[in-house]
């Protein structure tokens, strides 16, 4: 039996720092405790020794010197290595956090600040009613985010007051989980196809968000552009450099917003970090499909992403019919359609699914693959040769492409046979000067094959461009995505042809909009206003009919469809180099390019990697690719962890279908990510 004086010895002295949220500074607690004491029992001593009555649930342990929270209750202190020299907080795991979504507007809502970012994430997207949390992520904005703001600060006497949607009353902050009725496949709430509101009926379900109470379409409707003047503030990258720099703040989706140092009430940015947007539904999207379009929007406003000047008139032309009728009272007040009801819309879809409506088109799409076959141009660069295309006769079947010198011989052998599966597809398109081109970078082993291909006119280069995107991802002619491809790559084209309407001129004597908001500054100082003017409602000519979606939709594969979309920069030095290169992440490669001319040199597709992994003590990153390629690199722009995630996550995002439940596998996604065994 122990003695009393056995027992002190065993026993100390923890001091407890408690954040109590009714009372301005926080107030230390001593309890005396022993080893085998488990946290859970830390906190009931902390509470019986505070003596407040109030619901305690939501507060947890925060070890300071660790870094770390102590979530396992039925934990020892010895077990977790707490001392009497350690320093505790016992604190909420429920804070504000003010975030700046796509759009630019800013909400502040309560976030678990102890659950790893991908879970909180996911909540954050639940409140917002954002499908797909998956694809976005939280950014600490870099110093250079706030530079050209902050100067303009010092000239205004008076402090600029934003308009904050505040969501404190927000599900997540009691630490309960969100209903999963926004996620059902029967509950989901049903959009108005054409302004992608909420039907009335269906705000029911809406019941658990806050959005409730404020204006829903406050994140489903795009905000009235800014102005020029605002515009030309931004900070704008100007090089590869510059853009890497802007991607160093990712957070670690393995770890708490706490362990990575951030503050309460602190501002981050909730960004679509993954560019791999699944199953885009009008429907179901509105807040998603806005938020996207307005990630886009600014991207082609402040220069993130290049553009010709031709596809930023077409970008300028729908951002401002999107403008138009976001601002119209038609669309703002549209209820008068009959209500759905969701469960009865549900069970009918089901009856098309179980009926097998699609079903003589999938016969026909497996007796019969279809085949393309036409006199192309032709052209492979060598160094110091001209830019000469060749005619031959390409037949394009399954996912190859093959050519011949004429058709005669087309039953013979052909000059060169490619599968295009894992290509990279680039248009090479003028439209004005029409010029219908296709650049094709094929992977072999050290890096990519070029070659470009040269059309006689639209429809040719409509449809072979979708054989070649969809051959890119392993699918054929057969496809039922072929035709719908077909379509909206001749629907880009009309865009893109500028149809001097005689229409404009009398539109300009009364035009309603500012030309320089709809563009990028330096394509604004190139243009003097009218004449600016008068080329955007040109372009605007071909999408004046389009719903408010579709246009949205539009914008969203418009962006997709540029040559650098979805690339994102970092700043490495590759292993044996004496120079820092600019390694691209893409949703389906990683590009190596050099600094100083911004040319690609190596490209590596995520299909042919065998193994990744990161030597966590020199910080280097190193990947084996098929047939026995390694490369390996260090990060300067950012930390390696960051890039290293990246990979993981577009692995991750590859293995989604349409047949499995919206539930998501994290384990799979820390497993791919997380860079731990």
């Amino acid at each position: 039996m122990l003695s009393s004086t056995d027992f002190t010895s065993a026993s100390w002295e923890l001091v407890v720092r408690v954040d109590h949220p009714n009372e301005e500074q926080q107030k230390d607690i001593t309890l005396r405790v022993s080893g085998d004491l488990h946290v859970g029992g830390v906190m009931l001593k902390l509470v019986e020794q505070i003596n407040i009555s109030q619901d305690w649930s939501d507060f947890a342990l925060w070890w300071e010197q660790k870094h770390c929270w102590l979530l396992k209750t039925h934990w020892t202190l010895d077990k977790y290595g707490v001392q009497a020299d350690a320093k505790l907080l016992f604190t909420p795991q429920h804070k504000m956090l003010r975030l700046r979504l796509p759009n630019l507007k800013m909400v502040r809502l309560r976030v678990s600040f102890s659950a790893v970012v991908f879970k909180a994430v996911s909540d954050i997207c639940k409140i917002l009613n954002i499908r797909r949390s998956e694809e976005l992520s939280l950014l600490k904005p870099s110093g250079d985010y706030f530079k050209k703001k902050k100067k303009k600060d010092k000239n205004n006497k008076e402090p600029i007051i934003e308009d904050v949607l505040n969501l404190e009353s927000s599900p997540t902050a009691s630490g309960s989980s969100v209903s999963p009725g926004l996620y059902s496949k029967t509950m989901t709430p049903i959009y108005d196809p054409i302004n992608g509101t909420p039907v009335s009926s269906t705000m029911t379900w809406f019941s658990d968000s806050p959005l409730t109470e404020q204006n829903c379409s406050i994140l489903a409707f795009s905000q009235p552009p800014e102005s020029p003047e605002a515009l030309a503030d931004m900070y704008q990258p100007r090089s590869l450099v510059d853009k890497a720099k802007l991607n160093a703040g990712w957070l670690d989706s393995s770890r708490s917003l706490m362990e990575q140092g951030i503050q309460e009430d602190e501002q981050l940015l909730l960004r679509f970090k993954y560019y791999s947007f699944f199953d885009l539904n009008p429907k179901y999207d509105a807040v998603r499909i806005n938020q996207l379009y307005e990630q886009a929007r600014w991207a082609i406003l402040l220069e993130e992403i290049d553009c010709t000047e031709e596809e930023m008139l077409i970008f300028a032309a729908l951002q401002y019919h999107i403008s138009k009728l976001s601002l119209s009272a038609e669309t703002q007040d549209f209820t008068s359609e009959s209500e759905v009801d969701e469960i009865e819309a549900a069970l009918s879809n089901l009856e098309v699914t179980l009926e097998g409506g699609k079903a003589d088109s999938l016969l026909e799409d497996i007796t019969d693959i279809p085949k393309l076959a036409d006199n192309l141009k032709l052209f492979r660069p060598k160094k110091l040769l001209l830019k000469a295309f060749k005619q031959y006769w390409f037949v394009f079947k399954d996912t190859s492409i093959a050519y011949f010198k004429n058709k005669e011989l087309e039953q013979g052998e052909p000059v060169e046979k490619l599968n295009l599966r894992g290509c990279e597809v680039v248009p090479d398109v003028n439209v004005a000067g029409r010029k219908f081109g296709i650049k094709l970078l094929i992977p072999v082993a050290d890096g990519m094959n070029e070659m470009y291909l040269r059309c006689d006119h639209e429809n040719q280069y409509a449809q072979w461009m979708a054989a070649c995107m969809l051959a890119s991802k392993g699918k054929t002619m057969a496809d039922s995505s072929y035709q719908p491809e077909v379509l909206n790559i001749l629907s880009f084209l009309r865009m893109k042809n500028r149809n001097s309407a005689s229409q404009v001129a009398s539109s300009l004597e009364n035009m309603d909009m500012n030309p320089e908001c709809f563009v990028s500054p330096r394509c604004a100082k190139k243009h003097k206003s009218k004449q600016l003017a008068a080329r955007i409602l040109e372009a605007h000519q071909n999408v004046a009919q389009m719903p408010l979606v579709e246009a949205k939709l539009r914008f969203i594969q418009a962006w997709q469809s540029l040559p650098e979309f979805g690339l994102t920069y970092y700043l490495v030095r590759f292993k044996g180099s004496k120079k820092d290169d600019i390694l691209g992440v893409s949703y389906n490669r990683l590009i190596k390019i050099d600094a100083a001319t911004g040319i690609p040199v190596t490209t590596w597709r995520f299909t042919n990697i065998k193994q990744w992994n990161v030597n966590w003590e020199t910080r280097q990153v190193v990947i084996e690719f098929d047939q026995n390629v390694f490369t390996a690199f260090t990060c300067l722009s950012a930390d390696c962890k960051i890039v290293h995630e990246y990979i993981g996550g577009y692995i991750f995002l590859s293995t989604r279908s349409k047949d499995q439940n919206e539930t998501l596998d994290e384990d799979l996604f820390h497993k791919l990510t997380g860079g731990q065994d």
